[in-house]
């Protein structure tokens, strides 16, 4: 029984990376919103999933919009840093993270926030969706987001959508496969994991991790053998002697009749237990064999089992049939270059490389990676307007992985920094559709795109370019000049604007630096981007030799043409679980 009914411009169902994203910015640009979510904790992926040592946009140039805010609110909350894993540049304690997601949502009075609730039907009119229904309550608004894990607005909208693989015949993707087979049927989407956090308890006994049902220690035998035990344990390093566990060699990835996720509520809940089943199964196996300093953390998520995040990691969902759909051609690079074309209609950017998670099976794929930074990284891409809008119904876009995009595509549009653009990009187009009382299909697109450069709290890229950081004063004029001239956009990825250390320091950079601490050491050059530091000075330090990596433009052009075997001064982070040192500022001997 509907006990309620809810308006509002907007309704954000979901509160996931993407769905909260968008909830936040429709807020911020002025509209009455409604975000109601499955889960007490917002973020979805990068925090309620656990997945707290994000992938992707790890690239100074790429850190803008609400995905670069909140980085900066995570340097500023995380004691001790975020440099503690070598899976990822930024690992943090996922309750932080949901503390940052409900601080903003907190301060916005036009934000109203349900947690504890999942659609249940929905409201039409003609080919317009007009509310959804929650146990308890209904909500009617003017343009409603789907933001759920899994695409379930889709499908109680009877919105058409896709799961499952496409042939190659379809859009002649190079890695699809030509004929389906009993691969394609076996894993549809890509596996899940349910993620659990480990602790060190040093020279304390943790307690015993019991096994669940169906293990099997065979699953698990040669987890860590290609690794060793420490680096396997670092992978996913978290501050406080924990460890995310999300590993995909003989690890906790979960693909046992994925269909069930999309069959009914019950077989979705079966599918959930044993995937967590399965991690607790991998916990207890860890614990064998690596002994009882490890075990499971304590007073991470909040609910009963409080080492295990409050839902799997969806790596990927049911996925719409847009007005445009992004093909893995669209995330490739070009001939000769290191960018993927762009889109006329961009709103995101993203550069991960493409990743799929298929238990036991190594799938090939076209490589979109490049070495960058003294390290590997994927080639950016963007993210079309249009992969938001429904084929043929109005009121309504979606904001997490289930944008229109081809299962090949999805892993690389899957990943959290991406999920976040696409989100953000989501709000404040249907903020901006209140504003012009018009469709999301009729909102002028370079509006949404001036909109989103010039945001004035989190202004986000939409056009990928290496050498371009949103704290430059010409930021803003190199994103519309390539707006409005896509045909000058550079295959390099590069704009030709003056280097960045032609111009003083910045208060961002010197903030940098301030954080930073100061090494002395040989440089040497193993190959074209791969660069190795001596230390020679502090003394704590001397005679260590260290990868150099770093994550800023202009210090990439400098590692580049630095001479073999100089001594050199740096400043950066030393990451011990990576062995790197993060650069953020050099000079000469």
């Amino acid at each position: 029984m509907v006990n309620q009914t809810y308006t509002a411009d907007v309704l954000v169902v979901g509160g996931g990376t993407g769905g909260t994203a968008a909830a936040i910015q429709a807020a911020r640009r002025g509209a009455k919103t409604i975000l109601v979510s499955e889960f007490s904790w917002l973020g979805g992926m990068l925090t309620s999933a656990g997945v707290s040592a994000p992938d992707g946009n790890e690239l100074e140039a790429f850190q803008t919009g609400l995905w670069g805010a909140f980085l900066q609110e995570l340097r500023q909350r995380q004691p001790g840093g975020l440099d503690n894993s070598w899976v990822s540049f930024f690992s943090y304690d996922p309750r932080i993270g949901a503390e940052i997601f409900a601080n903003w949502v907190q301060e916005l009075p036009n934000l109203h926030w349900i947690f504890g609730q999942v659609p249940i039907d929905v409201f039409r009119q003609g080919n317009s969706i007009t509310g959804v229904r929650f146990a308890d309550f209904a909500v009617t608004a003017k343009i409603i987001l789907d933001g759920t894990e899994l695409g379930d607005l889709l499908a109680l909208a009877e919105i058409p959508y896709r799961w499952g693989w496409e042939l190659q015949s379809e859009w002649g993707e190079p890695s699809a496969p030509v004929d389906f087979n009993s691969f394609t049927k076996k894993y549809p989407v890509q596996a899940p994991t349910h993620v659990v956090i480990m602790q060190d308890f040093g020279d304390a006994m943790s307690p015993e991790i019991p096994a669940a049902p169906n293990y099997d220690p065979s699953e698990f035998t040669g987890a860590w053998d290609s690794y060793g035990a420490e680096t396997f344990l670092n992978y996913g390093r978290l501050p406080g002697g924990q460890f995310m566990i999300n590993w995909p060699i003989c690890g906790n990835d979960y693909g046992q009749g994925l269909g069930r996720l999309i069959e009914s509520d019950v077989s979705r809940g079966e599918f959930i237990q044993e995937s967590r089943w399965h991690s607790q199964n991998f916990a207890h196996f860890i614990q064998n064999q690596l002994g009882r300093r490890y075990g499971l953390a304590e007073k991470v998520f909040p609910h009963t089992s409080t080492a295990f995040a409050l839902h799997p990691y969806y790596r990927e969902s049911r996925r719409l049939v847009g007005l445009t759909t992004v093909r893995e051609q669209d995330i490739l690079p070009i001939a000769e270059g290191r960018v993927a074309s762009i889109f006329n209609d961009a709103i995101a950017v993203g550069n991960y490389a493409n990743d799929h998670h298929y238990p036991g099976v190594q799938f090939s794929l076209q490589p979109k990676s490049i070495r960058w930074g003294g390290r590997w990284t994927g080639t950016p891409f963007t993210i079309p307007y249009n992969s938001l809008i429904p084929a043929t119904t109005d009121g309504f876009l979606v904001c997490e992985k289930n944008i229109s995009v081809s299962h090949i595509a999805n892993g690389a549009t899957r990943l959290q920094p991406v999920v976040m653009g696409i989100g953000q990009a989501a709000g404040m187009a249907a903020a901006m559709c209140v504003e012009l009382n018009c469709q999301p299909r009729h909102l002028p697109i370079r509006a949404l795109q001036t909109a989103l450069l010039a945001d004035n709290r989190s202004k986000t890229a939409i056009i990928p370019l290496f050498n371009l950081p949103p704290n430059r004063s010409d930021w803003l004029h190199w994103q519309l000049y390539y707006l409005n001239n896509p045909q000058a956009y550079p295959d390099s990825g590069y704009c030709p604007c003056p280097s960045e250390n032609e111009y003083p320091d910045s208060a961002f950079d010197k903030a940098l630096i301030r954080e930073s601490n100061c090494f002395k050491g040989i440089f040497s050059r193993l190959d074209r981007q791969e660069y190795r530091f001596a230390v020679t000075a502090p003394a704590a330090y001397q005679g260590q030799n260290w990868q150099l990596v770093t994550l800023r433009s202009h210090i990439d052009e400098q590692l580049s043409a630095y001479p073999h075997q100089q001594l050199v001064t740096l400043w950066g982070r030393y990451n011990h679980f990576g062995n790197w040192l993060l650069v953020e500022h050099l000079n000469g001997g």
